[in-house]
């Protein structure tokens, strides 16, 4: 299989960019808003929702503006596939619908930042078909690219720059989403979830995971990434090896909380923004080919800031005047 990875820009030294916070765990906890099966897509057709959502994405892009960051975000459909959509009371039609809806609001929003961000891109999300923390469904390869397929042809259609499957907990799946990409023709990132033991809830370890994924796949995902792991459950895991240079991208929650225990308090835990942010400072000095930053749960503007500034700082790069 021919790897596509040349699709989606690769690392330059002097460009670093920034993704969105947590939002779900935002909007549920600082905005009040109910998030039925987690799915933030529905509240686009909300006015009061889409006036909250669009302020905190304001200011997720004016912290990547004053550190110099490229924008690189998404954020609406991690819930917008097939099972989740039939969860939700969406047709088949209205589930590409409220993609394509999503994309179109980032859109939107990229527009207000011509000239205020180096340059800004659009990411659709992919969520895993069972639960990310869980082994609740077995799901192969075969499977997973069936499934996923009908989510990435609506973001082809809708022209992301990069379609991202967030959360993976299971190689099988990943192999799949990675081959459904390839063969419809969109640039895909991979980001797997570690736990407390620092390993995917399947039980692999994050480099067996890679490895396997880039060998079923011909290498063709753009690049790996971690996320919603706090650094004391990554950065065990982060091995001096091959396969750790196909990992371009952290996205850290913000608290040292096992996920499970996170879900179950009912109110935001936002843990230490500082220390997160010169925890990921030391992150950027040990791996310098790491270059796409952001957060996920628990994580708002403030925390990116931190991680921005002092990422920006360890790199030896100056925040824009």
């Amino acid at each position: 299989m021919t790897a596509t990875n040349t699709t989606f820009p690769a690392p330059r030294p002097d460009r670093l960019f920034l993704t969105e916070g947590g939002i779900e765990t935002e909007i549920m906890y600082k905005w009040g808003f109910d998030l039925p099966h987690f799915a933030v897509f529905p509240l686009l057709d909300r006015p009061d929702a889409r006036d909250a959502i669009r302020g905190m994405y304001r200011r997720y892009l004016d912290v990547a503006a004053n550190n110099g960051f490229g924008a690189l975000f998404g954020g609406f459909d991690y819930r917008a596939s097939p099972d989740w959509g039939a969860l939700l009371g969406y047709s088949a039609e209205g589930l590409r619908q409220a993609n394509l809806q999503s994309i179109d609001f980032l859109r939107e929003l990229a527009r207000e930042y011509d000239g205020l961000v180096p340059e800004a891109r659009i990411v659709g999300y992919i969520g895993p078909r069972g639960d990310a923390y869980l082994q609740n469904r077995e799901i192969d390869a075969a499977e997973a690219e069936d499934y996923h397929a009908v989510q990435l042809a609506t973001l082809k259609e809708a022209g992301v720059d990069l379609a991202w499957a967030m959360t993976f907990g299971k190689p099988a799946e990943a192999i799949g989403v990675a081959r459904a990409a390839a063969r419809i023709g969109v640039p895909l990132a991979v980001s797997f979830t570690l736990n407390s033991s620092h390993r995917l809830a399947s039980g692999h370890g994050l480099g067996e995971a890679i490895e396997a994924v880039d060998a079923a796949t011909g290498g063709s995902p753009a690049f790996f990434a971690v996320n919603c792991s706090h650094p004391v459950e990554f950065e065990p895991a982060l091995q001096d090896a091959a396969w750790l240079r196909r990992v371009r991208s952290i996205r850290p929650n913000a608290a040292k909380m096992d996920k499970i225990a996170l879900c179950k308090l009912g109110h935001l835990e936002e843990g230490d923004p500082h220390e997160l942010g010169e925890l990921m400072a030391g992150v950027a000095r040990r791996y310098p080919w790491i270059d796409i930053w952001g957060g996920c749960c628990g994580t708002g503007h403030v925390h990116l800031d931190e991680i921005a500034a002092k990422v920006a700082r360890a790199r030896g790069l100056k925040a824009a005047a």
